[in-house]
């Protein structure tokens, strides 16, 4: 079993780094960017076919190490 959690800043939270990619977008000639934020995927290969085992491991994970819950938001995509 598979599953990708991908980690974003929450709505609100500065974003230095989304800001220095948009500039640099801009520079590099794509005027039409207006905004980027930047995030984490983690892809993760899962023992097991339990989905609900693994989407509870998995959230243990993310609340405990892979995701900073104050500022970011995480979310599970789980492939078999």
């Amino acid at each position: 079993m598979k599953a990708r959690v991908t980690v974003t800043l929450k709505s609100g939270v500065l974003d230095p780094q989304g800001q220095a990619i948009e500039g640099s977008l801009k520079s590099l000639g794509f005027p039409g960017v207006n905004s980027v934020r930047q995030g984490k995927v983690f892809d993760i290969v899962f023992e097991g076919t339990d989905e609900s085992d693994a989407r509870s491991q998995i959230t243990s994970m993310c609340e405990k190490l892979l995701a900073n819950t104050v500022i970011e938001n995480y979310s599970i995509e789980i492939t078999n």
